[in-house]
C-alpha cells in the first residue's frame, strides 16, 4: 500500500511538474530506484510513464506544430524515432554497475541544464544565429539519442536545440518539443519493452498519476504567471537527488 502510494504521489507530482515547469523525471526516477527497481528498469519505466503528458502536450501544441520555422515535421519525426531507438540500445548494452555510476553524472547535468534553461534560451534567441540543415538534424539527433538513453532534462536540451538551428516562436518551438519527446520516448519504450525493462506494476501506478497530475497541471499553468519559485523547487530536489546518487555510487 505505501509503495503505491509514493508512486502514485510521485507520478502526480512529475505530471503536474511537466505540465508547468517540465522536471518531473526528478520524481519518478528517484522514486523507483528507492522503491528498489533496478536503475535501468526504473529509467525505462519512468519514461514509459511521461508518454501520456507527452501525447496530451503534442495535442494541445497541434497547431503551432503545423508548418513554419525549423525542421520539417518529417524531418523532426524520423530524426527522433532513430535517436530513440539508438539511445534505448545503447541502455540496452550498458551494464547495471556502469550505468549506476553514470546516473549521478546524467542527473547532475539534467539539473543544470534545468537550472541554466531560461538564460541559455534567451541567449540563443537573441544571438540569432542559424545552423546548417545537416547540422542541424545531426544535433537533434545527438540529443534524441539522448533521450532515448535518458530522459532527465529533454525537454529544456531540445529547447536549446532549436534555439541553436535558430527558431525564434518559442510556441513552435514548445511544439516540436513535445512532438520529438513523444516520438523518441514512444520509440525507445517500445524497445525497452521487448528488451522486458518494463517494470508494468509500477508503471500503471505512476502512469495514471502521471496522467491526473498533467491533467490538473495544465490547468494550474494557465494560473501561473511567475514559475522561478516552482523552478527553484525543482533545481533543489534535483540537486538532493544526485547529492543522494553520488553519496550511494561512492559509498
Amino acid at each position: 500500500m505505501l509503495t503505491t502510494t509514493i508512486l502514485a504521489l510521485a507520478g502526480f507530482g512529475a505530471g503536474a511538474l511537466n505540465a508547468i515547469a517540465g522536471g518531473g523525471t526528478f520524481l519518478t526516477f528517484p522514486a523507483l530506484v528507492w522503491l528498489g527497481v533496478s536503475p535501468i528498469m526504473a529509467n525505462a519505466t519512468a519514461t514509459f510513464a511521461a508518454l501520456p503528458g507527452y501525447a496530451g502536450s503534442s495535442w494541445a501544441y497541434r497547431r503551432d506544430i503545423q508548418a513554419g520555422e525549423g525542421p520539417s515535421l518529417t524531418a523532426l519525426v524520423v530524426t527522433a524515432m532513430l535517436g530513440g531507438i539508438l539511445g534505448a540500445l545503447l541502455l540496452l548494452v550498458t551494464p547495471e554497475d556502469l550505468f549506476s555510476g553514470v546516473i549521478p553524472w546524467l542527473l547532475l547535468m539534467a539539473t543544470l541544464a534545468f537550472a541554466a534553461g531560461p538564460a541559455l534560451l534567451r541567449g540563443l534567441l537573441a544571438s540569432g544565429r542559424h545552423l546548417p540543415d545537416a547540422v542541424s538534424l545531426t544535433l537533434l539527433l545527438l540529443v534524441s539519442i539522448y533521450g532515448g538513453y535518458f530522459n532527465g532534462g529533454l525537454g529544456i536540451l531540445l529547447l536549446a536545440a532549436f534555439g541553436l538551428i535558430g527558431m525564434s516562436d518559442l510556441h513552435r518551438m514548445n511544439g516540436l518539443k513535445t512532438l520529438a519527446s513523444l516520438v523518441l520516448s514512444a520509440a525507445s519504450v517500445v524497445t525497452y519493452s521487448l528488451a522486458g525493462l518494463i517494470d508494468w506494476t509500477a508503471l500503471v501506478v505512476t502512469g495514471l498519476g502521471c496522467t491526473a497530475g498533467g491533467y490538473v497541471g495544465a490547468h494550474m499553468a494557465r494560473k501561473v504567471q511567475d514559475t522561478a519559485l516552482l523552478r527553484t523547487f525543482i533545481v533543489t530536489v534535483g540537486l538532493v537527488t544526485t547529492i543522494v546518487f553520488f553519496t550511494q555510487a561512492n559509498g
